[in-house]
C-alpha cells in the first residue's frame, strides 16, 4: 500500500510538531523515518495511526483519505517502544487477541496466530507468559500480534531501544527479513542512524519538523541535500573545515592554511562555508602537490587494517582514515588531496550546500 501525506502539520500548545509535511512512502517498502529526538518523527506515526488528529492536511492510504478515520478502520498494525504484551496472557493468547477482538472463530486466530509465531520465530513459546520472554523474544511477540490482523500497514515506534546492542542488532535484520517476507508497506521510527542505514528502503530524514531530504540510504550519505544531512549521517562525523572562498581559493577562518580545488570555482567569493569532508576521503599525496591540504599529524589510531590519523588544517582538528602502508608518525607534516566522492561546501550560515 502506497502512503501519501500532503502538507500534514500537526501543532500542539506553543509549538509546531510537524510543519506542512508532504511525501509519498512507495508500495511495500520499508521506510525509516530517521532524525533526532523532539524533530516530529513520532508524531507523524501517531498521526498514521489515527492516534493523533492532524492540525491541517490530509493522510492517504492508496486513493482512500484516512485523515479523519479512527484507528480501528485504518488496516494498521502499531508496535510499541515497550512491546505493550498483556502479562497475564500466554505468547499465544496475545497473538491472538486482535482476532478475538474481531471476533474471528477461534480455530482460525488459531491457525493465524500459530503461522505468524512461526514467522517471527516464538512458535516454541506459545505457552510461555511475557515475564518468562527475554525482551528480543517479546519485541518478535509484538510484531506478531501486530502482523496476525493482515494490515495494510504496520508502524513501528523506536522497536529496539530497549535492547542491548548485541539484540539490536540481531532484531532490525529480523524485521528487514519479517517484511521482506510479508511484503506490507512498514514505516520504521529511529534516532538511530545506523539502524535506518542498514535496513531502509528509504529514509526520511527530519528535523524540527520538517523533511530535510527523502531517497535511498546511501543516496542520503553521498549526496546530502545540507548541512544537517551531511552532519546526521556517518561515523565517525563529517568533518567540517570553516573558512572563506575567493577566487576558487579556501582558506580557513584563522588565515593560517588555504587550498585551491577546482569545484570550488561554483561558489561565490566571499562565501562564508564549511569544507566538509567524510574521514574516508582523503589520500596521501607526494608532499606539496597542488590541491591537497598541507597537514600536521597530531596523532595516529590503529584500528586493524587500516589507521585513524589526527590532522591539523591551520589550527583546525580533523580525523581521517589512512592506509597502514603510509606508516605516519605523531608531529609529521603531510599532503593530503580529496576524492571526488565524500567532499562537500556548503554556505555555513544556511547549510545550503554549493557543491
Amino acid at each position: 500500500m502506497q502512503v501519501r501525506l500532503e502538507n500534514v502539520t500537526k501543532k500542539f500548545p506553543g509549538v509546531t510538531a510537524v510543519n506542512t509535511f508532504s511525501v509519498t512512502l512507495p508500495d511495500g517498502e520499508l521506510i525509516c523515518l530517521l532524525g533526532p529526538s523532539g524533530c516530529g518523527k513520532s508524531t507523524i506515526l501517531n498521526m498514521l495511526s489515527g492516534i493523533l488528529p492532524v492540525s491541517g492536511g490530509d493522510i492517504y492510504f492508496d486513493e482512500d483519505n484516512v485523515t479523519k478515520l479512527p484507528p480501528e478502520e485504518r488496516g494498521i498494525g502499531l508496535v510499541f517502544q515497550n512491546y505493550a504484551l498483556y502479562p497475564h496472557m500466554t505468547v499465544l493468547e496475545n497473538i491472538c487477541f486482535p482476532l478475538e477482538i474481531k471476533r474471528v472463530p477461534k480455530d482460525e486466530r488459531v491457525a493465524r496466530a500459530t503461522k505468524m509465531a512461526k514467522l517471527v520465530h516464538v512458535d516454541m513459546l506459545l505457552n510461555r507468559k511475557p515475564k518468562e520472554l527475554s525482551g528480543g523474544q517479546q519485541q518478535r511477540v509484538a510484531i506478531a500480534r501486530a502482523l496476525v490482523k493482515e494490515p495494510r500497514l504496520l508502524l513501528l515506534d523506536e522497536p529496539l531501544s530497549n535492547l542491548d546492542a548485541r539484540l539490536r542488532l540481531e532484531m532490525r535484520e529480523e524485521i528487514r527479513r519479517i517484511q521482506l517476507q510479508t511484503q506490507v508497506t512498514t514505516i520504521f521510527v529511529t534516532h538511530d542512524q545506523e539502524e535506518a542505514m542498514s535496513i531502509s528502503d528509504h529514509i526520511v530524514l527530519m528535523k524540527d519538523g520538517v523533511m530535510q531530504q527523502f531517497d535511498q540510504p546511501q543516496v542520503l550519505y553521498d549526496d546530502p541535500a545540507n548541512q544537517f544531512v551531511a552532519d546526521f549521517l556517518g561515523n565517525p562525523p563529517i568533518n567540517n573545515i570553516p573558512g572563506t572562498v575567493r577566487g576558487g581559493v579556501f582558506t580557513t577562518e584563522d588565515g593560517k592554511a588555504s587550498v585551491a580545488l577546482p569545484m570550488l570555482e561554483k561558489v561565490p567569493d566571499g562565501a562564508k562555508v564549511n569544507l566538509s569532508v567524510r574521514s574516508e576521503s582523503f589520500t596521501v599525496q607526494p608532499d606539496g602537490a597542488p590541491g591537497t591540504l598541507q597537514c600536521q599529524v597530531t596523532g595516529v589510531f590503529k584500528t586493524g587494517k587500516e589507521e585513524m590519523a589526527a590532522f591539523l588544517f591551520g589550527d583546525v582538528p580533523f580525523r581521517a582514515y589512512i592506509d597502514l602502508e603510509e606508516g605516519l608518525q605523531k608531529g609529521q607534516t603531510v599532503s593530503l588531496g580529496l576524492k571526488k566522492r565524500g567532499v562537500f561546501v556548503f554556505d555555513r550560515e544556511t547549510g545550503r550546500r554549493y557543491v
